[in-house]
């Protein structure tokens, strides 16, 4: 069957078409959608069965964590166990935007949503679409990447329907997204006043070194 498509304005998302794609979420189904880099595949992270179907649809290693899409700094402390400076420090400066931040997580996500891993890697896009589907839905959402494991990235709805228009129900086409480069990714799961640059994508390392060095 192939998946609905939904067209949703990118900059003021229509209320009903957000509250739609909440609906879809809240009954387990995997929404793409679009983010500030690529399209995206969001579930909720404490449904475990979605969580797996994520895994089935790319094909993806059961042994990498999903990240999640937030909708600021507070949820963040919600999601994280022991923070500190250094993610205030990058949420004040990149968020939002394209930045990924890894942290140890709390209690309030199943094991399995980690990969097993005790971390969860963490966002506040620069979209306006995701950042009103977690608004709306209340908690947090997942972003992996909504392409095959190994195929490109997706920065529009038509290169998702022809990667996985069979495997997933609904496709928000929001038109292209506003970046072709990945996230940055920091991992502040090291311990205190620890970090490491795991990836550099459209932020340049040396703005993430200069704003943790101040």
């Amino acid at each position: 069957m192939s998946a609905e498509i939904l067209r949703v304005h990118p900059d003021e998302p229509q209320r009903d078409r957000i509250d739609y794609i909440v609906s879809c979420l809240r009954k387990g189904d995997v929404v793409a959608m679009p983010t500030d880099t690529f399209y995206g595949l969001a579930v909720d992270p404490v449904d475990l069965r979605a969580v797996e179907r994520i895994y089935q649809i790319k094909t993806r290693q059961k042994h990498k964590p999903l990240s999640l899409l937030i909708s600021g700094l507070s949820q963040a402390y919600e999601l994280a166990r022991d923070s500190d400076a250094m993610l205030d420090k990058l949420a004040d400066k990149f968020w939002p935007g394209p930045l990924t931040v890894i942290v140890r997580a709390g209690t309030r996500l199943p094991l399995r949503s980690t990969a097993h891993t005790g971390n969860v890697a963490i966002r506040v896009p620069d979209a306006a679409i995701p950042r009103a589907v977690v608004e709306r839905f209340g908690r947090p959402i997942t972003a992996t990447s909504a392409n095959l494991q190994g195929a490109s990235e997706c920065t529009n709805a038509a290169c998702v329907r022809d990667q996985i228009g069979d495997r997933v129900p609904l496709i928000v086409d929001g038109g292209p997204t506003g970046r072709a480069l990945p996230t940055t990714i920091v991992d502040l799961s090291l311990g205190p006043n620890r970090w490491e640059i795991l990836r550099e994508g459209a932020i340049p390392t040396h703005e993430v070194v200069m704003v943790l060095q101040r």
